[in-house]
């Protein structure tokens, strides 16, 4: 039986925060499966579209067990639909927790069958956000230790460099 999971997000953008937990998850499963919600109620700087291949990009080096998808509705019905047993969730700090912990305990309330994995992201990334990301790029400032490289060239394209 092999082990398969989901590490759902909206990834708008990817960080580096994102990509460490990503890359740490893939040497623990057989298959990982980044999803890429479609969230209507947001209004995201990206189409769900280009983030996609621009995760697809940044996770290219991986190995094949890695695969990216956009999806949209409950999560544990995009486990179900791609035959995963465990959600993976990242954390960046104790804050994180509370918000993360509810939301693994709807899954499992939803899909019995699906468990929530939770991975500390690197110390060096605890401070990392898409919204920090993308404001640090509107204002110029230095994004690439940031982001993945695909993704810092995409804000550079798409936000506007305000003056400070």
């Amino acid at each position: 039986m092999s082990r398969i999971a989901v590490f759902p997000g909206s990834f708008d953008p990817m960080t580096m925060a994102h990509l460490d937990v990503a890359r740490r998850a893939a040497t623990l499963f057989d298959r990982l499966v980044i999803g890429v919600l479609h969230n209507p109620k947001k209004a995201p700087l990206f189409p769900v579209e280009q983030r996609v291949e621009m995760i697809r990009a940044s996770v290219a080096d991986f190995g094949g067990n890695v695969e990216v998808q956009a999806f949209d509705g409950l999560t544990v019905a995009f486990a179900q639909r791609n035959g995963a047993g465990f959600i993976v969730r990242g954390l960046r700090a104790v804050s994180d927790f509370e918000a993360e912990l509810q939301m693994a305990h709807t899954n499992r309330r939803l899909e019995r069958s699906v468990d929530t994995v939770f991975l500390m992201s690197a110390l060096e990334f605890g401070y990392l956000s898409s919204t920090l990301a993308k404001e640090v790029a509107q204002f110029g400032g230095e994004v690439a230790e940031m982001v993945p490289v695909p993704v810092a060239a995409a804000l550079a394209e798409r936000l506007p460099r305000e003056a400070t």
